[in-house]
């Protein structure tokens, strides 16, 4: 059965770190790009970043670049997303979600193809 498991939310202080990991089973992980989302409360799910295949290609929104910083190991079948510098904006359900190829090119959600149950992260003093 094909699955994306999200964990490694938590509440944290502003300026604080998480790191989220995204494990996956049912399909060969490195055939994929992947993505994280995250929806705030009374807003839409908001593209965050995505890892090509081999980790050779990422990219970010605009609000994370330089905070965030997504990697993957293959072998583990594991993407994480380390999150620095975190602000209140940042609260959110976290979900990754896989690529519908090798590549990442945009963040609609007809080009993902299954989302794991989501993780909440909380930033807040």
């Amino acid at each position: 059965q094909l699955q994306l498991v999200e964990s490694g939310g938590g509440l944290v202080q502003p300026g604080g770190s998480l790191r989220l990991s995204c494990e996956a089973s049912g399909f060969t992980l490195d055939a994929y790009a992947i993505g994280w989302f995250r929806q705030a409360p009374g807003k839409g799910r908001e593209g965050v970043s995505c890892i090509s295949f081999n980790g050779g290609s990422t990219n970010y929104t605009d609000s994370v670049k330089g905070r965030f910083t997504v990697s993957r190991d293959n072998a583990k079948k594991t993407v994480f997303l380390q999150m620095n510098s975190l602000k209140p904006e940042d609260t959110a359900v976290y979900y990754c979600a896989r690529r519908k190829g090798r590549f990442c090119s945009g963040y609609a959600s007809t080009l993902y193809d299954y989302w794991g149950q989501g993780t909440q992260v909380t930033v807040s003093s």
